[in-house]
């Protein structure tokens, strides 16, 4: 899953939506519907991944909120190299680019290729790199709104009548179909399912 903060996030109580929005703004409201009623099975998803949002609700509102701002204070890059370490000493010249170190495999008539161009391997596969992903930006988009859309729907529909079907639809890119089989299920999560899945439909 690719790192990032949670920004923007989406409450359910059972199949109602109760709090969307900003993180602090969805968990405050949470607190409030959990305090109302301890038995309450509420779920928070992030709107980006359609992961669920762990929350430590504990305590008052304030001290909820003050947990999960400590939490996003404390919280750094998932990897810290040398390079991306301001007090980190670098040769001269070089300029911090926040590089990363890792392995890559290849057979030995690609490093002889890599190794024949302007600036070498690394700087080759760079170039390389950011051609592909100009170039598939917009089938990254659909994919990435396809498996947003699936997890949220699985979690949340995965009983429901249609939903196999509204899958399968969904990876098809199949609009009308996808409103179909989703257009029984309950109001407020068709209608994030759907948001969701806009994407998809380009």
């Amino acid at each position: 899953m690719e790192v990032h903060a949670v920004q923007q996030c989406t409450a359910f109580e059972g199949s109602r939506c109760i709090a969307s929005g900003a993180l602090a703004d969805v968990v405050g409201k949470v607190k409030e519907a959990m305090d109302r009623d301890e038995k309450a099975s509420i779920l928070i998803f992030d709107d980006y991944t359609s992961e669920l949002v762990e929350v430590d609700f504990r305590g008052s509102v304030a001290d909820v909120l003050a947990k999960l701002e400590t939490s996003a204070a404390e919280s750094g890059p998932a990897v810290q190299t040398p390079e991306m370490d301001p007090a980190a000493p670098r040769g001269p010249g070089r300029p911090r680019l926040g590089v990363i170190a890792r392995e890559v495999t290849l057979l030995p008539r690609h490093w002889d290729w890599l190794n024949s161009q302007p600036g070498g391997a690394s700087v080759t596969l760079r170039k390389l790199v950011e051609e592909a992903r100009r170039a598939n930006i917009e089938r990254d988009k659909v994919r990435h709104a396809q498996e947003t859309t699936y997890r949220f729907m699985a979690a949340m529909a995965g009983n429901l009548p249609g939903f196999e079907e509204a899958a399968r639809s969904l990876y098809a890119r199949d609009a009308a179909r996808f409103n179909d089989f989703t257009d029984s299920w309950p109001a407020d999560i068709r209608g994030h399912a759907r948001k969701l899945s806009l994407a998809v439909w380009g």
